[in-house]
This record gives structure tokens, C-alpha cells and sequence, in this order.
């Protein structure tokens, strides 16, 4: 070695050590010269840790990337089921009002010649908008005669009763319906009440 590579690498160490001047021993680094057995094992030890953490931060990232996609599917097809949720809503009114419309027809005049027309095709426009609603999932829900279910009805009054058990249903005020497995509007309901 020359007299100046040899002064070169010792300011360099008169350096270094005026850098760490006041670091604890135990918190200085090892450096190829402190340490120059660094064994094999050790540096495969440390790579192999690195390859197993890399593993494993990609197979969460999958596992997210899954999650994602299904949540994104999921989204999508409650979009499609339930898109028309809210112009169903309005359209049950219709429906509400054309069996209003029937139910207040008097017998007397069902029978009479010049009003049959009228009154079938009232009967088969309230007939069509239940085709139209079976198309879309949108099914009636059972009332009358079943034990009071707060999911799916909505108690109005309590009736007074000898015939039915307390909280079955006894009279349906509104029809209550479904969109698919999702309420979309409760059944109106009178209970049944043990008589005084």
C-alpha cells in the first residue's frame, strides 16, 4: 500500500470514530471491518425472513384485491335487484287504488250488461300490474291468519277477538309487499285481542 491510501483510510477511520464520539457501544452499527465474520447463515436467515414477509404482504394484497372485487359484485347486483325500489313504492299505490276501485264496485251493478266491460278491464289491468310484479321480484305479503310478524307487518289497531289467538292478524288494512328478500312496504294490520 502507498503512504497516501494508507493516510486515506486513516482519516477516514478518524472520522467515522469523531462521528460516533458519545454513541453507546451497544447501539453502533457493525460495519464489514467490526464484524468481518459475518456468517453465511445469517445473511440467508435475514433473506429468507425478507422473502417469507414479501409472501405474505402479496398474499394479503390478493386476499384484498378478492375482497374488494366481491364487495364491487355485490354492489352491483343489489343495484340491479333493487334499482326499482322506489318507483315500485309509488307504483303500489296504483295498485292500491285500482282494488279500492273494484272493491267499491256494488254487487248490483257487477251484474249489470253495460258495466261489465268497465269492470273487466279494470280487473285485468290490476291482473297485468300483478304479472308486471312477479316479473320483478315484487311478491304480496301473507297477513291475515298468521301470528303478527313486526318484520313484515305493522300493527294498527288491536281488535278485540273469542275466534283468534291474541297477536294473529285478523284484518289487513294495506297490503304489505316485498322486492326480492327486502321489505318494501309493510302490511297494515289489525291484531286480534283477547276479548273483555
Amino acid at each position: 500500500m502507498t503512504d497516501d491510501k494508507q493516510m486515506d483510510e486513516a482519516a477516514e477511520k478518524e472520522l467515522a470514530e469523531a462521528e460516533l464520539k458519545g454513541v453507546p457501544e451497544a447501539l453502533r452499527e457493525e460495519t464489514a471491518e467490526t464484524a468481518p465474520e459475518l456468517k453465511e447463515h445469517d445473511r440467508l436467515a435475514e433473506l429468507e425472513s425478507q422473502l417469507a414477509e414479501a409472501r405474505q404482504n402479496v398474499l394479503y394484497a390478493q386476499a384484498e384485491t378478492q375482497n374488494v372485487r366481491r364487495r364491487a359484485e355485490k354492489d352491483a347486483a343489489d343495484a340491479r335487484n333493487y334499482a326499482a325500489t322506489g318507483f315500485a313504492r309509488d307504483v303500489l299505490s296504483v295498485n292500491d287504488n285500482l282494488q279500492r276501485a273494484l272493491d267499491a264496485i256494488p254487487t248490483e251493478v257487477r251484474d249489470e250488461e253495460k258495466w261489465r266491460g268497465l269492470i273487466t278491464g279494470i280487473e285485468a289491468t290490476g291482473r297485468e300490474l300483478e304479472n308486471v310484479f312477479g316479473k320483478h321480484g315484487i311478491t304480496r305479503v301473507a297477513a291475515k291468519g298468521l301470528p303478527l310478524d313486526p318484520n313484515v307487518h305493522q300493527a294498527m289497531m288491536e281488535i278485540p277477538s273469542d275466534e283468534a289467538e291474541p297477536g294473529t292478524v285478523v284484518q289487513e288494512i294495506q297490503a304489505g309487499y316485498m322486492i326480492k328478500d327486502r321489505l318494501l312496504r309493510p302490511a297494515l294490520v289489525g291484531v286480534a285481542k283477547k276479548a273483555e
